[in-house]
């Protein structure tokens, strides 16, 4: 019964490759590139610049080091700017959490470690930990330029500082997505 239903299986495989193989491409006589043709040959860097998807999960801490909770959601506008992050309090494994929604203007991003600050060996101290540097004032979107040779190659911050205790976030109101 297995040999059997391997034996179909590469019949089909080979049936497959040999329509796709069979296709004949239309020969063209303009020489120009086509758009599709000139978007892969150009290169773009896009250096210093952060993927939306390690965005989730980045560790908001406050003022004082302290861990207050984590980007759960990016929101943004029409025109693709983001606006809005949705930061998750509390909760253990997602059970629990309180979500709340917070100006993205007003968290200010940090490419350097947390320092820990409390007594005895700290297991999840990174080598090169500092501590952060300045309060989340939220006037003016700031983000660290500041790079060390282990962070320039990432594609996200450490972190992120929100000028706000884990127990005022959890009093704020909770966000929901509407339907």
């Amino acid at each position: 019964m297995l040999m059997k239903s391997i034996a179909a299986g590469l019949a089909g495989t080979a049936l497959l490759a040999t329509v796709a193989f069979a296709q004949n491409p239309t020969a063209t006589t303009d020489k120009s590139p086509t758009a599709a043709t000139a978007a892969t040959t150009t290169t773009t860097t896009a250096s210093g610049e952060w993927r939306a998807s390690k965005m989730v999960g980045l560790k908001i801490y406050n003022d004082a080091n302290e861990s207050v909770g984590s980007i759960n959601d990016l929101l943004m506008d029409k025109n693709g700017d983001v606006k809005i992050a949705v930061i998750g309090v509390g909760g253990f494994l997602g059970m629990g959490e309180h979500l709340v929604a917070v100006p993205y203007d007003k968290l200010k991003f940090v490419n350097e470690a947390v320092a820990y600050t409390g007594t005895g060996a700290n297991p999840n101290a990174k080598p090169a930990a500092t501590t952060t540097t300045g309060a989340a004032t939220g006037t003016e979107k700031t983000t660290t330029t500041t790079t060390t040779a282990s962070s320039s190659s990432k594609w996200y911050p450490d972190h992120a500082v929100f000028n706000a205790t884990k127990d005022e976030l959890k009093n704020m109101p909770e966000f929901k997505y509407s339907e």
